[in-house]
């Protein structure tokens, strides 16, 4: 990891890429790094032009340079300790992010809502973005507040002064890479959070139901593979404490409720080429959808 990589957000004055550059702003404090805030704005001008010389491309790039200037004064008065710059990329929003998450400690993105000039929360750039991204990409909803990283006060209160909600991590056997653990366990450190290691198991069945001892060996069989897993993790980390939860279905069935309650959710992400472009995988693509906590997205082979 390079020390000064900034993390990146994009921003296109809509609710949710606010929340997003917020929760990066909050994020980049925690790892003490710049934050550097990313507008893309393609309204037809050509590669080469420094200003606009028609009136009706003049009023969108105001307009685009406006929604730039209010987040970066939003997040300097927030946050005056932190290092924050922005910038205008003349690019299309997919490929400006793709471009910008190349030297980006992570990038940070809107999940959903509606897209607007250059928009990058519109679910397709979204989705877009998290197939082809080869850094870890956090996806952050409209909404999301500093209070909802934490556990509630003593009478039930949002706040900011208690202490983090865990990190889960979705943990699969199999397939789960160094990368995915190093992200969910320094995240957990960082935060002084528990950490959540989730994983779904299943009995095959292919003409009948299987029998209850069945169904016990094979949890205990994932029971000795995820704590073996994980074992190696815990001596690097000593101080997070793991909670080995195990819930029995498809992944991409249990894994949205067994995160409900998390601060963050970690899971990886396995680059897949399909007939027509790059995709998600089931799993991920699942919890991009239905799970209201931050994801990130972290790439693997």
């Amino acid at each position: 990891m390079i020390k000064d990589l900034p993390l990146v957000a994009g921003v296109d004055g809509s609710d949710g890429s606010l929340s997003a550059a917020d929760w990066a702003a909050r994020e980049a404090l925690r790892r003490g790094r710049p934050l550097r805030l990313v507008h893309a704005w393609e309204a037809g001008l050509p590669e080469n032009a420094v200003e606009p010389s028609l009136p009706e491309l003049a009023a969108p790039q105001h307009h685009a340079r406006r929604i730039l200037r209010t987040a970066l004064d939003r997040l300097s008065e927030r946050y005056p300790h932190l290092r924050i710059t922005a910038e205008q990329v003349r690019r299309p929003p997919v490929p400006a992010l793709l471009a910008e998450s190349e030297d980006a400690d992570l990038l940070v993105i809107g999940s959903q809502g509606p897209s607007g000039l250059g928009g990058f929360v519109s679910g397709s750039v979204a989705l877009a973005t998290a197939a082809r991204v080869r850094r870890p990409l956090v996806l952050v909803r409209a909404g999301q507040t500093a209070e909802d990283e934490h556990l509630p006060d003593g009478d039930g209160r949002p706040s900011s002064r208690t202490p983090f909600r865990a990190v889960a991590v979705a943990v699969d056997v199999d397939g789960t890479s160094d990368e995915v653990l190093g992200f969910a366990f320094h995240a957990a450190e960082t935060r002084r959070a528990p950490l959540r290691a989730v994983h779904a198991w299943h009995t095959p069945f292919p003409h009948a139901l299987p029998a209850a001892a069945d169904r016990a060996r094979a949890k205990a069989r994932a029971a000795e593979e995820l704590a073996g897993l994980l074992a190696p993790w815990r001596e690097k980390f000593p101080s997070v404490v793991v909670e080995e939860d195990l819930r029995e279905g498809r992944p991409a069935h249990v894994l949205v409720g067994a995160v409900a309650g998390a601060g963050l959710l970690v899971v990886g992400h396995r680059v897949r080429r399909a007939a027509i472009g790059a995709r998600t995988g089931p799993v991920a693509h699942a919890l991009v959808h239905h799970v209201r906590e931050p994801v990130v997205l972290v790439p693997h082979d």
